[in-house]
């Protein structure tokens, strides 16, 4: 419930709802009976259900009921019970923040012959002479760059800003045709090596056009310098949820090696990472290894009914916590969810109860929030969100310590929660 006792709604959360492809990240793993084949060394789910000893160490998670005419049996079940959570204790709220500015750019990366769409939610104020934190948000499977707007739109009315690249390569294009067989063909595109390495090029070209276009005017007759320079080369943050989430790890460092060497596509500008639901590196024997080299502070978030099934193959919690414990972050933090299910952190309300979804979207959003609150302690030069802007002279953040901030979360949805970690 809200602070003045009426009930949360959709509308509270700025979410997209219609379109299921656009509204989610990932596939339904019921597709995965259909074919068995083996693919490249970044191979998603679906090998890892026909052959698991020979899966790829990129693996994304199919867990979302998205495509309807092809649900089967082994859909994941979307059951969430979720106790009420208590009013935001930031002193912006929803009602008093002003909405941000949604900028849409449509990319094309010519290096690669590939165009990356993104959209971008950026604060409608920024104080002279400050910058804003950047979010870059890797979407799932079959997502899109309008996805996880309750995020991004949330952020950005803090202070923060997000872009959403879309990856077409592993878009909501894969379900351009109604055909099983061309659907399966997509499919296995979608999850190969080439594309798992084109998305962390996707995320790299981002940024690069975030700072080019933002230190000189565009000579295409736009005029998105202004926008663009308002963000801080000093506070990027990479994020991502399922498919996404792997995407992050290996842009926040995560290596595997093959053919005797480490396949490296850390991007140094990123100073820490937001991972929502993030699967294991599937048939790899050491997932310490490939995880120990993330080293920036890291907040992974999950629920207990947070589950990929496919035949074959059943990633849970279990599989989420190995991720958190593998990284080597000297910060990180562990948000685990009571219920739920994997595709709760998208815009989608058909997982679980209705109330008990939008609840925990709340938390989850807030809770990135205070994570990036606390990077102002956490890292030399990272001015966090809050720190810069002012409302009637005061901070828009609560103006505790990081630690508060964390704490005064964990304890504002403890009903929500089964586990809160936090490693420092």
């Amino acid at each position: 419930m809200r602070a003045d006792g009426s009930h949360l709604r959709a509308e509270d959360l700025r979410m997209r709802t219609d379109g299921l492809p656009e509204s989610n990240g990932d596939l339904d793993p019921g597709l995965a009976r259909s074919r068995c084949t083996r693919r490249g060394f970044l191979a998603g789910a679906l090998d890892a259900a026909c052959t698991p000893a020979s899966a790829s160490f990129f693996a994304p998670a199919f867990a979302s009921a998205f495509a309807p005419s092809f649900a089967s049996a082994f859909a994941p079940a979307f059951a969430s019970t979720f106790a009420p959570a208590s009013a935001p204790a930031f002193a912006v709220t929803a009602e008093i923040a002003a909405p941000p500015r949604i900028l849409d750019f449509d990319w094309v990366d010519v290096r690669r012959n590939r165009p990356v769409p993104c959209r971008l939610y950026l604060p409608a104020r920024t104080a002279a002479g400050h910058r804003s934190p950047l979010v870059v948000f890797s979407h799932g499977l079959g997502g899109s760059r309008t996805g996880y707007r309750y995020l991004g739109s949330y952020l950005a009315e803090h202070g923060v800003a997000s872009i959403h690249p879309q990856h077409v390569g592993s878009d909501r294009q894969l379900w351009a045709s109604g055909n099983p067989l061309a659907l399966l063909e997509r499919l296995n595109g979608a999850s190969s090596d080439s594309e798992a390495i084109a998305r962390v090029a996707d995320l790299r070209f981002v940024l690069d056009q975030v700072f080019a276009r933002g230190a000189s005017r565009s000579d295409d007759g736009s005029d998105d310098h202004e926008a663009l320079a308002s963000v801080d080369p000093q506070a990027i943050v990479v994020a991502g949820h399922s498919y996404g989430a792997n995407t992050a790890m290996l842009v926040a460092g995560a290596q595997v090696e093959r053919e005797g060497k480490p396949v490296a596509l850390r991007d140094e500008r990123v100073r820490a990472a937001v991972l929502i639901s993030a699967p294991p590196f599937y048939g790899e024997q050491s997932q310490a290894r490939i995880l120990a080299a993330i080293r920036i502070p890291t907040l992974h978030i999950t629920a207990t009914e947070d589950l990929i099934r496919i035949p074959g193959l059943r990633s849970g919690l279990e599989d989420r916590i190995a991720v958190f414990d593998a990284t080597a972050s000297r910060f990180k933090c562990l948000a685990v969810f009571e219920g739920g299910s994997h595709s709760v952190f998208t815009d989608r309300f058909g997982s679980g109860d209705y109330e008990s979804n939008v609840r925990i979207k709340q938390a989850t959003r807030e809770l990135c929030l205070a994570f990036l609150q606390a990077l102002g302690s956490a890292l030399p030069g990272f001015v966090a969100p809050g720190a810069r802007e002012k409302q009637n002279g005061v901070p828009l953040a609560s103006s505790g310590s990081a630690s508060d901030d964390l704490a005064r979360w964990e304890k504002r949805h403890a009903s929500l929660l089964h586990r809160f970690i936090r490693r420092s």
